[in-house]
């Protein structure tokens, strides 16, 4: 059992799967700020807006006594789409860094066929002759 587990732990897409996955969380941090300092400020300037604060006011909220706003409903697009703007870079990184693992890995060499015996009539008439001695 612990043979056959040895195994399944060491197959190739599993090995790959795990490497993806930490090196993605890793890097998730870098690819947040490359977003919320780069991009999201350059596609702002399409907007004239900060990227991230872009929204679609369902209902309007109402400010308290403390100055805050209240009640207010909203669709957050545009922390959704910073988001799928991180998760496309970190898919296409991780897609990369697999694709090189798999490319250094050593291609496995066909086994070479066993070769070929003396055929059953060889092997009788060897035999043939042995006993005629």
């Amino acid at each position: 059992m612990l043979k056959e587990f040895k195994d399944f732990a060491m197959k190739g897409n599993l090995v790959d799967i795990a490497v993806g996955f930490v090196m993605g969380a890793a890097f998730n941090k870098v690819v947040a700020s490359f977003t919320g300092g780069i991009v999201s400020p350059l596609i702002g300037l399409i907007f004239n807006a900060d990227f991230k604060d872009l929204k679609y006011i369902v209902k309007e909220g109402a400010m308290n006594d403390a100055g805050e706003k209240v009640g207010e409903v909203a669709v957050l697009y545009g922390d959704f789409l910073t988001n799928v703007i991180d998760f496309i870079i970190v898919a296409f990184v991780m897609f990369m860094i697999v694709k090189g693992v798999n490319k250094m890995k050593k291609k496995e060499e066909p086994a070479p066929e066993a070769p070929a015996g003396p055929s059953q009539e060889d092997l009788l008439a060897e035999i043939r002759d042995l006993l005629k001695k």
